[in-house]
């Protein structure tokens, strides 16, 4: 939770370009690894169990690829540092360390990066509940 300690950080990714990419890593992280198939099947004699496979193609995937792609560098290293933040490499109290390693290591998998990790969305949620935010929040702000 944000103490006394904690300096209030403006950060260049907003709450709800966090929340959405939270909302869809859930949806990605509930699927299952891809299991070989008998290829002369089909989806109903497999009870469509290929729906809950994370495949290449996922459109899942592909959404949040396509969404971290289009933020701008600055987002983007934002948001890793949120991610190790969440995951606990760091604290907020050390946020222009978290961020400058992240400056260091940034390049043109970002999305790919994330989508490997297997609590992203936890992570993330962790990071935003430590800095004094939610989702919720967002949510409450949109009714």
């Amino acid at each position: 939770m944000i103490s006394d300690q904690t300096p209030d950080i403006e950060f260049n990714v907003s709450t709800e370009q966090v929340c959405f990419i939270i909302t869809k890593a859930r949806q990605f992280e509930v699927k299952d690894v891809p299991t070989i198939s008998d290829p002369a099947s089909n989806g109903s004699d497999d009870r469509m169990v290929s729906v809950l496979e994370a495949r290449g193609d996922d459109p899942v995937a592909q959404e949040i690829r396509s969404f971290v792609n289009a933020m701008d560098e600055d987002q983007q290293i934002d948001l890793v540092a949120l991610t190790w933040v969440g995951r606990g490499d760091f604290d907020l109290a050390e946020w222009q360390d978290a961020r400058a390693q992240a400056a260091a290591a940034h390049n043109s998998r970002t999305a790919d990066y994330l989508l490997g990790l297997p609590l992203l969305s936890e992570f993330l949620e962790d990071a935003l509940t430590d800095a004094g935010r939610s989702c919720e929040d967002e949510e409450i702000a949109h009714l």
